[in-house]
């Protein structure tokens, strides 16, 4: 059994942890499968820095819980921190039946999204989004690609009117940002999906949220809610940064050089080797020991927040990198350790599938329309959007030789 640590906690927020997080991952796991770390300030948690710690800690339902409330109560009721682990009745933070009850309506819903039909309505918001940029020769791909194309296919399967798009963008980027901004931001995005259940409990349409509302769980209305904002917030904020990233490694990565024009290495395996390496949700899981427990060898008492690095996990885990030639593709091969991109057990991303299919066509859209794409500044010179959860980019700035509409 060990005792607390003596290093003072590693903070995973700021710039400075932005900009090489996996400096602080290798740090903390030299004290340890679990060590202390502060997500805020002012504000500590535990994190799991060991891949088989993580799997063991993501399997056990007994031991920890996902309700927040009891850790909720120890924080002040504006943190920032809140719209992300703040309590709400969704999946995320249930157990058992009430758990099995939620999710079985988000993973029933999402797969109505029939993949050819997903896959072709990637493709046209690809193109449009795309045709607004062709022609200037320049573009920024996070603003102007990534982070639209994910929530408009997202808000057009739930049927959101179009007047409401921006505001729901900009409730869900703002809600995992950890900013002081980031409550209101959750408020807004819940504000403008409580409208749309209540007018489809009166008036159902061929959407998501008239099935949300409609499934046998006989989900109320606020559960409808909370349920829709999981779904969006999940489905799109990791799709966003995940094709964010990939296209970073595309333009960056010398193995991937030609890829553009259907070289070696592809699009795939760009997704899978940021899967591994800069995993789009970094940090998360957020677990709660029941009781006064001791977890490979670390003793956390009951209530206490418990959250899983899935990118230092996978660091240490993670396969060969793949060659030019494609002798070893890594994490393609069969065989080996599984990432924890997308977590495990019980609450493993119920969206990964969706996200994938999402990530993969909108690179290949991308690429196969503009192939001299390279980054407008060194790579060096990138900023990384601060935060404990997310490993995401706040700019991409490409140019290209302009494309004729």
């Amino acid at each position: 059994m060990t005792t607390p640590s003596a290093h003072p906690p590693a903070a995973l927020h700021g710039p400075a942890f932005a900009a090489d997080p996996q400096a602080v991952y290798a740090r903390l796991r030299r004290q340890g499968p679990v060590a202390e770390v502060e997500i805020a300030p002012g504000v500590g948690a535990l994190l799991v820095t060991d891949y088989q710690a993580a799997l063991d800690l993501l399997r056990d339902t007994d031991t920890f819980s996902k309700d927040s409330r009891a850790w909720q109560r120890t924080v002040p009721p504006d943190s920032p921190l809140l719209p992300v682990l703040g309590y709400r009745p969704t999946a995320l933070f249930s157990d058992g039946a009430t758990h099995a009850r939620y999710r079985q309506v988000i993973t029933d819903g999402l797969a109505l999204l029939e993949p050819h039909q997903l896959q072709r309505r990637v493709a046209e918001v690809a193109h449009r989004l795309i045709d607004a940029f062709a022609e200037t020769g320049s573009a920024d791909l996070i603003a102007d690609y990534a982070r639209r194309l994910p929530v408009h296919v997202l808000t057009t399967g739930f049927g959101v009117p179009g007047e409401h798009r921006e505001r729901l963008v900009a409730g869900i980027v703002g809600s995992i940002e950890s900013a002081r901004h980031t409550v209101a931001a959750y408020t807004d995005l819940v504000e403008v999906v409580t409208g749309m259940v209540a007018e489809r409990r009166e008036r159902p349409r061929h959407d998501l949220t008239s099935w949300f509302l409609s499934h046998p769980a006989g989900l109320d209305n606020d559960e409808v809610v909370r349920q829709i904002t999981l779904t969006m917030i999940a489905g799109n904020e990791p799709t966003t940064n995940l094709i964010g990233n990939a296209l970073l490694r595309l333009l960056t990565d010398a193995r991937y050089a030609g890829s553009l024009f259907g070289g070696a290495m592809t699009a795939h395996q760009a997704i899978d080797e940021v899967l591994w390496h800069e995993p789009p949700l970094a940090n998360l899981s957020a677990h709660y020991p029941r009781v006064d427990v001791t977890f490979h060898g670390r003793v956390i008492p009951a209530g206490s927040l418990v959250l899983v690095s899935y990118a230092a996990a996978n660091s240490q885990a993670a396969p060969p990198a793949a060659t030019a030639d494609g002798a070893d593709t890594a994490g393609l091969r069969s065989g080996g350790s599984a990432h924890l991109a997308w977590a495990a057990g019980p609450h493993a991303c119920p969206a990964r599938d969706p996200a994938l299919l999402i990530a993969i066509t909108a690179i290949e859209q991308l690429t196969s329309r503009i192939g001299d794409l390279e980054l407008a500044e060194p790579a060096d010179a990138l900023h990384w959007r601060p935060g404990p959860f997310h490993r995401a980019l706040v700019r991409l700035p490409v140019r290209f030789t302009p494309v004729p509409g």
